[in-house]
């Protein structure tokens, strides 16, 4: 398995960051395209869409929608992703008995659309800033330094559980440690950048929401798997499961991300610097 693993991520490695550093915007966004249409198949799988046709049709509709969604202006976009993530957040609390609300089929169609929809729009949107790759970095090392610190954090402390009924693993410590994790990056990014002190203030806050919501985005997934009583979204890549269990955080973290850094004018400042 570690092997696998080890393999996987040697050849997924180059091709990620190839796409998102190296790509001109506008093969940027095919590569968005594709990726999200590939979570797009994948979730088809969660939402209880099991046959093939039906995985796939639902995948080319992502990618059209996507695609479509791409020519609007992307701030009603974000801003309604912002919501939709509120929202589910109650559902991972109050899990299993928020079940009535997004159990059936087509609930879960359109929560899909809700989730991976967005996601798509800020990193094209992010992509398309003059700061496009000191953002992109953040946003990445924030979502990673909220999975990394959870895990150390978690099992140094362990303690009370975070959501038993969605992740039995996850703990209150891991969720502390995880935010400290990302706070510190964020603070880190700021200094290097030599932020104004209300600039450094607003990224601190831009980086802490960001952290809680790449936190709500692996819950989210965790819950829908854990309904449909499967491990992973699928097993496309070995040893790691899907491209949705790869990027579950991120579907989260980007739209929040990018919607603070746009309307807190970091994105816009960081080109002046």
């Amino acid at each position: 398995m570690l092997k696998q693993r080890v393999l996987t991520a040697a050849v997924l490695a180059p091709l990620a960051i190839g796409g998102v550093f190296f790509l001109p915007f506008s093969q940027f966004q095919w590569f968005v395209v594709a990726v999200i249409a590939i979570a797009g198949w994948e979730w088809a799988n969660l939402g209880d869409l099991r046959q093939s046709p039906q995985r796939v049709i639902y995948a080319l509709v992502v990618a059209a929608l996507l695609w479509a969604v791409l020519s609007l202006p992307p701030g009603p976009v974000l801003a309604v992703a912002a919501l939709f993530w509120m929202w589910a957040l109650f559902w991972v609390c109050r899990f299993p008995a928020s079940g009535g609300q997004w159990q059936g089929v087509p609930q879960r169609a359109v929560i899909g659309l809700l989730v991976l929809l967005p996601a798509g729009v800020a990193l094209v949107v992010l992509k398309g800033m003059s700061a496009s790759n000191q953002l992109l970095v953040l946003l990445f090392l924030l979502v990673w330094g909220a999975d990394i610190g959870a895990y150390f954090a978690g099992r140094r402390w362990g303690g009370a559980k975070l959501a038993p009924h969605v992740s039995p693993g996850k703990t209150r410590a891991g969720l502390y440690g995880g935010l400290v994790t990302s706070l510190l990056i964020t603070l880190i990014a700021g200094l290097w950048w030599q932020l104004p002190v209300t600039s450094l203030l607003a990224l601190l806050l831009v980086g802490l929401v960001t952290a809680l919501a790449s936190v709500l985005g692996d819950l989210l997934e965790s819950m829908f798997k854990r309904h449909r009583g499967i491990k992973d979204s699928s097993a496309l890549l070995p040893g790691h499961g899907g491209v949705l269990d790869r990027i579950d955080s991120l579907t989260a973290a980007a739209p929040v991300y990018a919607l603070g850094t746009t309307v807190s004018g970091l994105g816009s400042l960081l080109a002046t610097l």
